[in-house]
């Protein structure tokens, strides 16, 4: 098993650009073998290499669908500490 982190930003092409972001943060967060931690700027998740990159897939997908959006994601082949990362 390999656990990695996943720094993720989302861009959504519209001026109401807040209510994309939560509600994609929320699906995150709904995943309870994911650890999910945001700040200001991006959204970090810890797990396995797998669920992380099946979760990537199925809920960014989604956000395709519903909104124009960019996403920029950084993986880290490693497991970071989320909960005490500074803020």
């Amino acid at each position: 098993m390999m656990r990695i982190t996943a720094e993720i930003s989302l861009y959504p092409f519209t001026e109401n650009y807040g209510p994309p972001i939560k509600a994609f943060i929320e699906r995150l967060k709904a995943y309870k073998n994911l650890e999910v931690v945001t700040n200001a700027t991006s959204t970090q998740i810890v797990g396995e290499h797998a669920d992380v990159f099946e979760v990537l897939s199925k809920e960014t997908a989604y956000t395709f669908s519903e909104e124009k959006s960019v996403f920029v994601i950084k993986i880290l082949g490693f497991e970071r500490d989320i909960q005490h990362y500074p803020r």
